[in-house]
């Protein structure tokens, strides 16, 4: 029985293309992990959005043995159908996923102040959302690693462009993005070629998946990226997990009173 998504399902069938060198990406993919892990032992993580690109990645460290853990931020806001694909990991690899989440003493004053829907009313809010939510549980998600890998591609938007396979991040731990050179549609043919298990929110045209507030479908020819925080422009358009600065923290009251 196929995990979530599947070969037949409709994500698949839209997007899974053999591209040109597809063989070689994934070979330098699986090096890169297999460097990587050996750089540092023990002290390095996949942080998984449980996205698409992902997933690839946690197939590529199961189907070949490597020493790499699995970990999420769980914030509080994720759809049922990201959810789901925990326990269809360890069903399907046998491995753990660290759940990490928000501190409730942070959380629940802030909704209680702004409201379920306050990262609509402002970036400022919305990036206070995101630094409770996402930054402050990756910051222990993180702590005592010396490395961690994720799924950036640089075709997912203008912003990632120019993403490098191997940067320090602020703490000067290593940040390894092993498919940034991968298209959506080497993404999708992995996915295809391996049954690999998928939110099936992506079959409903939900190319980048979020947080449920903060994630729509999008429409035909949209950028990949067009369905998080729509409400937005585009230049504000990350949550500051793979920003270079630290300007992602929670607002001070001043700011409050301004959004």
């Amino acid at each position: 029985m196929s995990p979530p998504g599947g070969p037949t399902a409709g994500a698949v069938r839209l997007y899974a293309r053999a591209t040109e060198c597809f063989d070689q990406r994934v070979a330098l993919a699986v090096l890169r992990l297999q460097q990587a892990s050996a750089v540092h032992p023990g002290r390095i993580v996949l942080a998984t959005s449980l996205g698409a690109e992902d997933m690839v990645l946690t197939d590529l460290i199961a189907r070949h043995r490597i020493p790499v853990a699995l970990a999420t931020l769980d914030t509080g806001q994720l759809h049922a159908q990201t959810l789901a694909l925990l326990p269809a990991i360890e069903a399907r690899y046998g491995l753990k996923v660290e759940r990490w989440q928000p501190q409730p003493e942070q959380t629940i004053p802030f909704v209680r102040s702004h409201g379920e829907l306050a990262m609509r009313r402002s970036v400022a809010l919305r990036k206070a959302c995101c630094a409770m939510r996402k930054l402050e549980p990756l910051s222990r998600l993180l702590a005592g690693r010396s490395a961690w890998i994720t799924g950036l591609r640089r075709e997912q938007s203008d912003a990632r462009a120019e993403v490098p396979y191997e940067t320090a991040d602020e703490a000067g731990r290593t940040k390894y993005s092993p498919l940034v050179d991968w298209s959506q549609h080497d993404v999708w043919q992995h996915i295809a070629l391996n049954d690999v298990p998928y939110n099936v929110l992506h079959d409903h045209f939900f190319p980048s998946i979020g947080c449920q507030p903060c994630t729509r479908a999008v429409a035909l020819g949209e950028n990949i990226r067009a369905g998080r925080w729509w409400w937005e422009n585009e230049d504000a358009k990350e949550c500051g997990l793979h920003m270079a600065t630290s300007a992602m923290s929670s607002i001070g009251p001043a700011e409050e009173n301004r959004a």
